[in-house]
């Protein structure tokens, strides 16, 4: 049995888990450690299970807690060299090892396979976890979907798959002009209707669960994104990941 949640996802902070009954692992750990203990227990999550962090890239809501958590739960951070040099030194952790794109790296049951995004940071990742022949992708903060994403997209059995913002909200929202630009350039974020477009173009049969991360608090709203994959309300479970607290735990197998 395999189990995933999201213990924190939007510009405040963003944190993703993924354990079976022994072992689990978390990619990116943007909250800090008080924060991430009374998720875990408001969840039913044991910290103690956890064997390892994996960074995407090297913004605060993706690193702010990542030093005290590896030090306290005494667990290495998984970094490329390029994001690990680009974290700010106060944040970047002792026990740090260095992963390669195309290379997996084995966590107990846990096959982590990083592959490059598009996003305005210095070696952007993100990541598909193979674990008892369940798939399961964390694509967020990502540009645009390209080949590689999609290739990996439709591998998975559920995801953790952002869907940033509304289009019309964004533009007729309160950001300055170059920050609008910035979050629907290819090296921003992905809308509502990219993430459709993927779901709708590139799901393969077996996927069975929608995590929807990352969703702006200023840009967007969990209904307009339960409305624009209404279709698909009975062929997946689709959760929009809360803001500040954990979600449901949901069960693979």
């Amino acid at each position: 049995m395999v189990e995933i949640c999201s213990i924190a996802s939007g510009s405040n902070g963003n944190c993703y888990y993924i354990g079976n009954q022994t072992d689990a692992i978390v990619i990116d750990c943007g909250i800090y450690y008080s924060h991430l203990h009374k998720r875990c227990d408001l969840a039913g999550i044991d910290l103690s299970k956890i064997r390892a962090i994996f960074i995407s890239h090297e913004h605060g809501d993706h690193v702010r807690g990542v030093r005290v958590v590896s030090k306290r739960l005494n667990i290495p951070v998984y970094f490329t060299a390029k994001t690990f040099n680009q974290t700010y030194q106060r944040t970047r952790p002792d026990f740090y090892r260095e992963i390669q794109v195309g290379t997996p790296e084995n966590i107990c049951d846990f096959q982590v396979n990083a592959f490059k995004k598009y996003h305005d940071a210095a070696d952007p990742v993100s990541f598909r976890i193979e674990t008892e022949g369940i798939n399961i992708g964390v694509m967020t903060d990502i540009g645009v979907a390209d080949v590689t994403l999609c290739k990996e997209f439709s591998k998975c059995q559920a995801v953790f798959l952002e869907s940033n913002y509304d289009e019309q909200m964004l533009q007729n929202g309160t950001y300055p002009e170059i920050l609008k630009q910035r979050v629907a350039s290819n090296i921003g974020h992905l809308s509502n209707s990219q993430a459709f477009a993927l779901v709708r173009d590139f799901s393969n049969e077996n996927l069975k669960c929608i995590i929807f991360s990352h969703v702006s608090k200023e840009n967007n709203t969990p209904e307009k994104v339960l409305e624009k994959f209404s279709i698909f309300e009975d062929k997946y479970t689709m959760i929009v990941a809360p803001r500040f607290s954990p979600g449901r735990i949901i069960k693979l197998n």
